[in-house]
């Protein structure tokens, strides 16, 4: 896979064909992400191909194609506006993420301005909002277009609708008789929380992060809807101007303020790069608590004499640069720590945060692993962090990488407040009071209390209605909630879904007389219940939810007994953990003592096994169909995929590979024995590269397994 490939290793061909690849996905990124507000990749992997782009053709400039990507600038207009072509361009900023990239910024500008290394330069330095791009032009004092940026020549006229953002003025006294604005509409923490909530009580989609709902809600051709969502606006620039505004960045800013537009109130004057990066220290650890998204710092030559003699490349400008965040990194606080039951018992940890949008997501939750990681170990007793404890109350950094669930990685202990007190972890079940126990060699400590543990069971009827398991339509984890709790048709355990029709045609509160249902609702549940009264072996021993086996185990071992009369009998023999019914067990690949000892186990619980009982008599369990593998180029290899696949989705790939004798695992490790990576693949990648392990895309897993 070329995208792989150093750019120095390239050869002329491979260059050609990955130009043309990265065009296509980059101008699909860029109408995803500006056109149509739904960005599909995150801002890491956008940049990261933009950067190879940039670096092959610096290699291979004869190469570089009429559609380069690296001559583009957002999207062309949508359809349903009117087409606005910008006096002075609106040009995007070229970015630096490491600070020697910054500091070479400096150095570039002396250079071209002939400065030695100690002439004073000064700089402004403002956050960079995360929002949508618009351009307001003023006449004679009044506002008469408004524009998003477009593709920087030609945008959209929202005039109607910018005339509905309360930040934006309609009328500007003392301002030049034509004055173009520059600046960036963007939706406030608390305004998008109350935005998403009126979403969920008119049953309408949620947004997925503050910078899509302003950029939607700009983009409408009605404006009354505009006028319902709570837009703010900064400013920060300008395009045709009749006059000067001012021999500054700063003062021209500070002019903007003066005629009534909001201004970022973070924007300073910097002397040089180190100041700069100072503020941008300052900027990131005020991230979380500005009420408002940003991803980076935006850096500018303050004197506008300097900025006109260093002018424009075809794209950016020479003399600014936005100086971005980690993608996948940011601090915020850390308000509690609250104890999650799992279907096994497991007390884990949550950290509630103080929301802050990390890769494109607004991020409330994460985990924190297990009381050892609290305390500042690791599962060996090893210092992690230095030996820093989390304390509610911390200023917490917290990641996220691709579909990774976030983690607190680290504690600023210079923030930490005198009272706070370390993290007494529960020996006890918050749920049932039952004794939470740790066994030696096990890093999390679990509740005893088993079925009389609500969270347990909860948790275990949640598992068994899950995509990978029973999966049956109209019944999530909301419903399973209601049944649990519910006084007339209780569901405690799997099998009372299956008497649910029944007993509700006893009971005199019908569930179609209920808030929330009604006679097609109850009618659709119902047949939903009754179509999967029919499962595979294996979806049905994933379902149980017996700890340690997973979907993959399942699999293997439903293939292994073919029936699941055969698997049961196979359990009942093997209940001492001995004798030949143990050894086959053992002998199936992928299964080791320990999901063995957990299979036999659950089997052999009395009320456990009459649970399972008393579900299969409402079941036709069919029997595990073994692949034919005998041609099959991946039989008994572990494959892992990763990224964006075009041609079929995840689950198909899935499946396809494991019917040709292949074991899909969900991360690369050194067992691992092939990658397919579609676009925006990230971290799986890399790992795979530093292991060695053979990595295809999409259409090099299909030719290697046509006709298998």
């Amino acid at each position: 896979m070329t995208d792989k490939i150093a750019v120095e290793k390239l050869s002329a061909a491979e260059a050609a064909g990955e130009l043309k690849r990265l065009a296509k996905a980059l101008t699909e990124a860029n109408l995803a992400y500006h056109r149509y507000d739904a960005p599909e990749i995150s801002d890491a992997a956008y940049d990261a191909m933009k950067a190879r782009n940039l670096a092959i053709e610096a290699r291979f400039p004869d190469l570089k194609r009429a559609d380069s990507p690296s001559g583009q600038i957002g999207a062309s207009p949508a359809e349903g506006f009117a087409k606005v072509i910008h006096r002075v361009r609106m040009l995007s900023l070229g970015n630096a993420f490491e600070a020697d990239e910054v500091r070479e910024f400096d150095t570039r500008i002396r250079r071209y301005l002939g400065l030695g290394d100690e002439a004073p330069l000064t700089y402004t330095a403002e956050p960079k909002i995360d929002g949508l791009s618009l351009s307001l032009r003023y006449e004679g004092g009044n506002l008469v277009r408004a524009a998003t940026r477009g593709d920087g020549e030609t945008g959209e006229n929202v005039t109607a609708n910018a005339r509905r953002v309360a930040d934006i003025p309609a009328r500007l006294n003392d301002a030049p008789e034509i004055l173009e604005v520059r600046g960036e509409i963007y939706m406030a923490h608390a305004d998008f929380e109350a935005l998403n909530a009126r979403q969920a009580e008119r049953r309408e989609k949620p947004f997925a992060n503050p910078r899509n709902a302003a950029a939607g809600s700009l983009r409408q051709l009605d404006a009354r809807v505009t006028a319902e969502r709570p837009l703010r606006f900064f400013a920060y620039g300008w395009g045709e101007v009749s006059a000067a505004l001012a021999e500054t960045q700063m003062g021209a800013v500070e002019r903007l303020a003066a005629l009534g537009f909001p201004t970022n109130p973070l924007t300073v004057l910097c002397d040089g790069p180190e100041a700069l990066l100072q503020h941008y220290d300052r900027i990131e650890q005020k991230r979380a608590t500005l009420g408002y998204d940003i991803d980076g710092v935006v850096y500018k030559v303050d004197d506008l004499a300097l900025q006109a003699r260093l002018g424009f490349r075809s794209t950016t400008p020479r003399w600014a640069i936005a100086h971005k965040f980690p993608a996948e990194l940011a601090w915020t606080r850390l308000e509690a720590i609250d104890i999650q039951v799992g279907r096994t018992g497991a007390l884990s940890p949550v950290a509630r945060l103080s929301p802050v949008t990390v890769g494109g997501v607004v991020v409330r939750n994460a985990t924190l692993h297990n009381e050892d990681y609290i305390a500042g170990r690791d599962s060996k007793g090893e210092v992690i962090r230095g030996g820093k404890d989390i304390r509610v109350g911390d200023w917490v950094q917290v990641y996220r990488a691709g579909d990774v669930i976030p983690k607190v990685a680290d504690v600023d202990l210079s923030k930490r407040a005198e009272d706070a007190v370390p993290f007494v972890f529960p020996t006890t079940c918050p749920e049932c009071g039952s004794e939470a126990v740790r066994e030696a060699g096990d890093a999390v400590r679990r509740c005893v209390g088993g079925l009389i543990c609500p969270a347990q069971a909860v948790e275990k009827l949640k598992h068994f209605v899950s995509r990978a398991a029973f999966d049956i339509e109209g019944l999530g984890a909301k419903q399973v909630e209601m049944f649990y709790k519910d006084d007339q048709l209780p569901v405690k355990q799997p099998a009372d879904i299956f008497t649910l029709k029944e007993r509700d045609k006893k009971n005199l509160t019908k569930l179609a007389n209920r808030e929330g249902w009604g006679e097609k609702s109850t009618k659709n549940l119902f047949e939903a219940i009754e179509e999967k009264k029919k499962i595979p072996f294996a979806r049905l021993l994933f379902a149980l939810g017996i700890r340690h086996v997973g979907e993959q185990a399942s699999t293997l071992i439903a293939r292994h007994y073919g029936r699941w009369q055969d698997f049961v009998a196979a359990m009942d023999g093997a209940c001492g953990f001995s004798g030949p019914d143990w050894d086959g067990l053992l002998s199936i690949d992928g299964v080791g003592e320990v999901m063995a000892r957990a299979l036999v186990g659950a089997f052999a619980e009395p009320q456990e096994r009459a649970g399972i009982d008393r579900l299969v008599r409402h079941l036709t369990v069919q029997d595990a169909v073994r692949p034919a593998t005998a041609n099959s180029p991946v039989a008994g290899k572990t494959v892992v995929f990763t990224g964006t696949l075009e041609r079929m989705t995840r689950a198909e790939a899935k499946a396809r590979a494991e019917a040709l004798g292949a074991k899909v695992a969900g991360s690369v490790s050194a067992k691992t024995d092939l990658l397919v990576a579609g676009p925006g693949a990230g971290s799986k990648a890399t790992k795979a590269a530093e292991l060695g392990i053979e990595t295809l895309d999409e259409e090099g897993w299909l030719r290697l397994i046509e006709g298998a």
